[in-house]
């Protein structure tokens, strides 16, 4: 049972075969996932699979070691590890946020060098904004570079840190001026596997999401070459951040059309199978009310988030409309799988059912990316 297919506007047939490719194979992740889980990771090997696949970088053009795509097929990607329930992959802060930035900001010399790491695996990235006391307020950050010869000094920490326990390649938001609030951020890039006095913290115990490594990282006295300094000029960071905030703010919500879509046919399935007082629990009104629900829930969802899509591959979607998006679509992902664990009953509180997974998992899209508090006042602050 479920709902019927709903293909957007943007998908192509090419988009479409990217979406079944990768669905395959993250679906062969299945018997790997309850030990990942454990682990609190998701074993490098899978990141070595996903780039021999070519499901690393894939809007990051061919000279680059890209697939050549456009955001559609990130988008595509988004659904697809969302359908195979396998929230563990960093793909999208590896393919979607660190790799874009690199190619829009980053010099000829920086691109080549490593986007075609980060195409294959052999690079795993992330982006290291968040500090122990500073979330969402990014031009207070503490961490700080500051000028040695031909090389930077970096001290600070960060945390929530996602790929933080696999990352050889870091975007690092610090300050390269402390004097000054916004205008002295700046972001470098540090190659975890070239610096000494870099440390990884805890590999964070977490609510959901309990497959994705997310790290304390800490910077002692981080010797990095002054070359890492994305792009060419020095307090450039909050502008670069402002401008790419808008592509992670339509991944957090893409992600949440998917899990929503989902767990209403997970819960379909279950409604229409599990009986009580002698019926399906689905002949009962108020549970097809309910999913009716639901499933109008998720086609306002998709069909926003598909005309983000359009606006985005038209580089017309603006920091109003991805906040707003971000906030009021992973708002309606808690509220349509919580009212489908309900449906569960009490195995939906079960973490062997995915349901439970799903809504374990759904909670932290509400903070990350930027709290959906932030996101309605960034949005007021154009209206």
């Amino acid at each position: 049972m479920s709902i019927e297919k709903f293909t957007p506007n943007w998908m192509t047939e090419e988009h479409e075969m990217v979406y079944d490719s990768a669905l395959k194979m993250f679906k062969g992740w299945e018997p790997k996932d309850e030990q990942w889980r454990k682990n609190g990771m998701i074993d490098r090997a899978a990141w070595e699979e996903a780039g021999e696949n070519g499901f690393l970088c894939v809007s990051i053009p061919e000279e680059y070691g890209g697939g050549g795509g456009d955001f559609g097929h990130e988008a595509a990607l988004l659904y697809a590890q969302a359908e195979a329930n396998q929230s563990g992959f960093g793909g999208m802060v590896h393919s979607g946020i660190v790799a874009p930035y690199i190619l829009s900001h980053g010099t000829e010399a920086q691109k080549q060098e490593w986007l075609p790491k980060m195409a294959t695996g052999e690079y795993v990235a992330a982006i290291a904004m968040t500090e122990p006391g500073t979330g969402s307020d990014l031009q207070n950050i503490k961490t700080y570079a500051v000028k040695d010869g031909d090389d930077y000094i970096i001290n600070g920490s960060k945390t929530f840190i996602t790929n933080g326990q696999h990352a050889n390649l870091i975007l690092l938001a610090c300050k390269t001026d402390r004097e000054k609030g916004a205008q002295g951020v700046s972001l470098i890039v540090v190659e975890t596997d070239k610096v000494e006095g870099f440390e990884r913290g805890r590999n964070l115990d977490k609510i959901g999401l309990t497959s994705q490594d997310t790290s304390e990282l800490f910077f002692s006295n981080v010797r990095v070459p002054q070359k890492n300094l994305l792009g060419t000029a020095e307090g450039m960071g909050f502008i670069q951040m402002m401008q790419e905030l808008p592509r992670e703010r339509l991944i957090i919500a893409l992600t949440g059309v998917g899990a929503m879509k989902l767990a209403i046919n997970l819960t379909l399935d279950y409604v229409k199978g599990r009986e009580a007082f002698g019926k399906p629990i689905w002949k009962f009104q108020n549970t097809r009310f309910k999913m009716a629900e639901c499933y109008a829930d998720y086609l306002a969802a998709s069909t926003m988030c598909d005309a983000a899509v359009d606006a985005m591959l038209e580089g017309k979607l603006t920091v109003p409309q991805a906040s707003l998006i971000k906030y009021w679509v992973t708002e309606k992902q808690c509220d349509v799988i919580d009212e489908c664990v309900q449906l569960f009953g009490g195995y939906g509180y079960m973490t062997e059912y995915p349901i439970a997974r799903l809504y374990a998992d759904a909670r932290v899209q509400k903070i990350y990316g930027g709290t959906n508090e932030i996101m309605k006042e960034l949005a007021s602050r154009f209206m």
